[in-house]
């Protein structure tokens, strides 16, 4: 099946999918301001360069999207239709790479939570995982 848009299009398209600040890590951030939490974001000295770190709690924080880091069996984990083996390779070395960072970092010592882009749509919910996370009576910073 071909792509319906010229490459050039698809092209400029993906260069405008961003790394960070992204909506759903907006959300994460909010939500974590808004219970009293204070954070330093994307600390290039920790593998993987995680979202949002918390140092007082030595937990980091990764907003994944659903699509790019394949959320199981959430309808935002689809496959592309064209081009499927080439998707597949990237989709498995996303994966892979989460994989190496989640273990890099444990090894130092790291508390890692993933929160899911579509998990981020219902605020309520957010705030929820979040407070399950850092463990219910556990004060914010001050």
């Amino acid at each position: 099946m071909a792509d319906r848009i010229s490459k050039d299009r698809r092209s400029w398209n993906m260069s405008r999918i961003r790394s960070s600040n992204t909506g759903p890590e907006l959300a994460v951030r909010k939500t974590l301001h808004a219970m009293g939490y204070r954070f330093r974001l994307h600390r290039s000295d920790l593998p993987g360069r995680p979202d949002i770190v918390l140092p007082k709690y030595n937990a980091a924080v990764f907003v994944h999207g659903c699509f790019w880091h394949r959320h199981e069996g959430c309808r935002y984990a689809y496959s592309p239709k064209t081009r499927q083996r080439f998707w597949q390779q990237k989709f498995e070395r996303n994966l892979e790479r989460d994989r190496v960072v989640s273990q890099e970092l444990a090894l130092l010592g790291w508390r890692q939570l993933v929160v899911w882009e579509c998990e981020t749509k219902d605020r309520e919910r957010l705030a929820g995982i979040l407070a399950d996370f850092f463990g219910e009576g556990v004060g914010a910073d001050g």
